[in-house]
């Protein structure tokens, strides 16, 4: 979108209040974010009173949610539009700009994004590949904001990917909302009576693009996940030996209560499979506690799935019930105290884990790419590692910017590393 705008003629602001156009992307998967775009859609409404050209946007998963209601909360809005609509942009705002007040919404199909988005690294960039979701966990709100999964093809992935390379990026994380499920609606099969395109195949396919030097991928979905994807991962050498994939609960009745499509047994057989391929890969995943009815026991459950694996990283978040999910209405809802204690004691863990984890990378030499300047220490350059570690060393920014360097750790954290370069032997001359 800032792209498409910045075609238009636009350009940035650091001040909201100095911008002709203010565009809120939003996101409605914890009741936190949306009741901040509010918060600032009241200050810029107030201002259009005094400043009736400027425009107001909302755009994402909170406008495919509220739809024409947003209208009537701040009626000062130009334009309302849910995320499939976000390569339409220029003309729904050209329908503001000739006096319409404009609500887009309505499910449509992806075309090609034939924009060139603005990225804000010049090093990594993200591609998407599938857009929507299909799966109807009762806690989450996506698959009603976001449509059904579309993938992209793999020639268009790919065309996006080589023009990356000839920008001089480095590194592209493939997205999606279930990134493993890529493909599964895009038409043929092999004779084995697999979907012609998976995953699997769309990462043989891109891993030979030039001047790309590191493929990511998120985010997994366990019920996805399979034995064959991993066996690509540990073959392929640009794909990072680092994977993300939520659990969400350790309990198997609140996987099913979450209808999540999989047991806790499984998980693991998943992450015991990856390890068993790539011993040093780095896990990382997404928690969720306090889910309506679970008890203390299924808490606990979710604390030993966590120290047993011993994540790199694990994002968590107490249950926040959405508008139009199954479990918002149910009738077993925690207290907030009850949430907020056991989100404490999971963080508590995953940080001595994480520590844990770190300490396998004290004395040993890795790649890192330089991404940017330390904003903390202007004499430090910052990048990740393979397993995504983000690692600081001295550097020159404008030397090193883009460059894999040889880092020697001295210095482990929970999250993040510090180390020195180490120069590479050249080989002798014979």
């Amino acid at each position: 979108m800032a792209g498409i705008l910045e075609d238009m003629g636009f350009e940035w602001s650091e001040d909201p209040n100095q911008a002709n156009v203010i565009l809120y992307n939003t996101c409605t998967i914890r009741d936190n974010a949306e009741q901040k775009v509010y918060s600032y859609l009241g200050r810029q409404a107030k201002r259009k009173h005094s400043e009736p050209d400027l425009t107001l946007v909302v755009a994402g998963c909170v406008a495919q949610q509220e739809g024409e209601s947003l209208l009537r909360r701040v009626p000062e809005l130009d334009l309302v539009m849910g995320p499939q609509h976000a390569n339409r942009l220029k003309d729904l705002l050209q329908q503001v700009f000739d006096g319409n007040q404009v609500v887009a919404t309505e499910a449509v199909h992806i075309m090609e994004d034939i924009t060139k988005p603005r990225r804000d690294s010049k090093v990594t960039a993200w591609v998407n590949v599938i857009y929507g979701c299909n799966e109807r966990c009762t806690y989450c709100v996506v698959p009603g904001v976001r449509g059904v999964e579309q993938s992209r093809t793999p020639e268009a992935i790919r065309a996006e990917i080589e023009q990356l390379g000839r920008q001089g990026y480095k590194e592209i994380t493939l997205l999606g909302q279930n990134i493993d499920a890529y493909g599964r609606d895009l038409p043929g099969s092999t004779p084995e009576g697999r979907h012609l395109h998976t995953l699997t195949d769309l990462l043989y396919y891109v891993h030979d693009v030039p001047g790309i030097e590191r493929i990511r991928f998120a985010t997994s979905h366990p019920r996805y996940f399979t034995e064959r994807l991993i066996k690509a991962c540990a073959e392929l050498p640009k794909v990072c030996e680092h994977f993300h994939i939520p659990f969400q609960s350790g309990d198997n009745e609140v996987l099913k209560r979450m209808s999540r499509g999989y047991t806790q047994e499984k998980y693991r057989r998943i992450i015991d499979k990856v390890r068993e391929y790539m011993p040093d890969a780095s896990i990382s995943a997404d928690a969720i506690v306090g889910f309506p009815g679970e008890t203390e026991q299924q808490f606990e459950n979710t604390l030993k799935l966590t120290e047993d694996i011993g994540f790199d990283m694990l994002n968590t978040a107490a249950y926040s019930p959405r508008p139009g999910t199954p479990a918002a209405v149910w009738d077993n809802q925690l207290s907030e105290e009850v949430k907020s204690d056991r989100l404490q004691r999971l963080n508590h863990l995953v940080n001595i884990k994480a520590a844990e984890r770190s300490q396998r990378y004290m004395g040993r030499i890795e790649e890192v790419l330089v991404e940017d300047q330390n904003p903390k220490d202007v004499t430090q350059v910052m990048g990740r590692t393979g397993g995504n570690r983000l690692t600081f060393f001295t550097g020159d920014i404008n030397q090193l910017k883009g460059q894999l360097v040889k880092v020697k750790i001295t210095e482990v954290r929970a999250f993040s590393l510090t180390g020195v370069p180490v120069k590479v032997q050249e080989p002798a001359l014979v």
